[in-house]
């Protein structure tokens, strides 16, 4: 049986991590935590929680991720690996053109505000809103994109926007992606500690709620410099 590999590529502080947890309701696929974060710790030497146990934890070579993870067989005729877009440095992005992908993209003010909480330090290439736009483009080039996700727009209406998003990709609609159990996954990276409390505690995707975002000057400069991308993206991203 061949398996086929979808890539989730999105921004931090995204709701990634519940959309992989959908994904994984679904008997048919298998779901991957982030499997190139040890090659992006590694090429980067980025200061993250957990550093030291993430790069023992994965392989830190991104070749042999490549094929020994996101293009290797599954048990299940599907896997969906949920990706950071920033991890794309220092490899191949041929892969891509064997794989299926999504891009799922977030308001930069409310990625920044988040990421903050944690690591309060924040460039461009941390949040990969740009690499985002570059991903795009690639994809749209060699016609291997199936969707973007806004979070917003999935968050008003996850039925809707899920049914497409299975439609683009030529597979049936499951309803049990609405909905899981609370808690941690056997999948979930060894760095959930830091950033998976509230996902934890979810049992399906919540209602949107509108917010107001207060950022320091720096960061406020930050976002009015990924708006533009975010725009981009948006515009083409499936409405709820």
């Amino acid at each position: 049986m061949q398996t086929i590999a979808l890539n989730i590529w999105s921004s931090p502080r995204n709701i990634s991590t519940a959309f992989m947890y959908s994904w994984a309701q679904r008997k048919d696929t298998s779901v991957v935590d982030e499997p190139l974060y040890a090659h992006y710790l590694r090429v980067t030497d980025a200061n993250h929680p957990g550093k030291e146990d993430i790069l023992k934890s994965q392989n830190q070579f991104a070749d042999q991720v490549i094929g020994e993870v996101l293009l290797a067989k599954y048990p299940t005729p599907f896997v969906v690996h949920k990706q950071m877009t920033h991890h794309l440095v220092e490899l191949d992005w041929s892969f891509l053109l064997k794989t299926k992908n999504i891009i799922l993209i977030r308001n930069p003010r409310e990625i920044i505000a988040s990421y903050a909480k944690v690591i309060p330090t924040i460039s461009m290439l941390d949040i990969g809103v740009k690499k985002q736009i570059e991903l795009f483009n690639f994809l749209d080039q060699h016609k291997n994109l199936a969707a973007v996700i806004d979070t917003n727009e999935l968050l008003k209406n996850p039925k809707k926007v899920i049914q497409t998003l299975c439609s683009n990709l030529n597979i049936p609609f499951d309803k049990s992606m609405l909905s899981w159990n609370a808690g941690s996954r056997k999948e979930d990276g060894v760095w959930a500690k830091y950033w998976y409390a509230n996902v934890h505690q979810s049992t399906g995707f919540k209602k949107y709620i509108p917010k107001t975002v207060s950022l320091s000057n720096d960061h406020e400069l930050l976002a009015q410099q990924c708006q533009p991308y975010f725009d981009q993206l948006f515009n083409v991203a499936i409405k709820a």
